[in-house]
């Protein structure tokens, strides 16, 4: 005799990268223990693909390719899930900017969070008067597999740069199809000026981040704390 169905809410959400609308549903105890595995591992790569192997699962595929989106719509889309799945709010213990070391209680409610956007960020990066770089966002599995394999920090940052360089254009055509050594050699040939603007580009990307107001209990002292990066999020 078949068991009695548990019927699941559904809810939607916006993806921030697309400005597209998905329903989705919370993570059940199938998925929950997919993220506990992952947890207990303690590696990161592990989290990132157990993050969206449970999104494109509580998406109904809706999201076909969660690996490839970036980074801020991974962390936004899970803090959604997760709000829905255990609950919305979440107490951090936040330490007071004011003297450094004394922690104070906070309670954030996680549907109140969102992707946060620099009116300055451009996809779009002019190295020169006529040479322009066209750049993608870095998705949770490229920054996972440095991680993986624990690059250097400065082979982390120019793999990154790679990975997210598009294409180059200058005012007579659009270069896509670029060799690993003509690449690196374009990059290195770069002044600290215009590398700046690349770097620019990863400063101001678009984060998932929460501004908060702490005060601290020794000094009476209220100040504003920025809580960014999805981790912070979940204590």
């Amino acid at each position: 005799m078949a068991l009695p169905q548990l019927n699941t809410p559904s809810y939607e959400m916006e993806v921030p990268s697309t400005g597209e609308t998905v329903k989705y549903r919370p993570f059940l105890i199938k998925e929950q223990k997919v993220l506990m595995i992952a947890q207990e591992t303690g590696k990161e790569g592990d989290m990132a693909r157990a993050m969206c192997d449970i999104i494109k699962s509580c998406t109904d595929g809706e999201i076909k390719d969660p690996q490839k989106l970036p980074t801020f719509d991974i962390e936004y889309m899970f803090l959604q899930l997760r709000a829905k799945s255990t609950g919305a709010e979440v107490e951090l213990q936040i330490t007071c900017p004011d003297d450094g070391e004394t922690k104070v209680p906070v309670t954030v409610n996680l549907e109140e969070v969102k992707v946060q956007k620099d009116d300055e960020h451009s996809t779009e990066i002019m190295i020169t008067d006529t040479i322009g770089l066209k750049m993608k966002y870095p998705s949770m599995i490229d920054i996972s597999k440095y991680q993986v394999n624990k690059t250097k920090t400065v082979d982390l940052t120019f793999g990154v740069i790679k990975d997210c360089l598009e294409s180059i254009f200058d005012e007579e055509q659009v270069y896509e199809d670029m060799g690993k050594k003509e690449l690196d050699e374009f990059i290195e040939s770069m002044n600290t000026e215009q590398f700046g603007k690349i770097q620019k580009f990863f400063d101001t990307m678009p984060k998932v981040k929460h501004t908060i107001k702490v005060k601290n209990p020794k000094t009476e002292v209220e100040s504003d704390v920025v809580i960014e990066g999805m981790q912070n999020f979940l204590g």
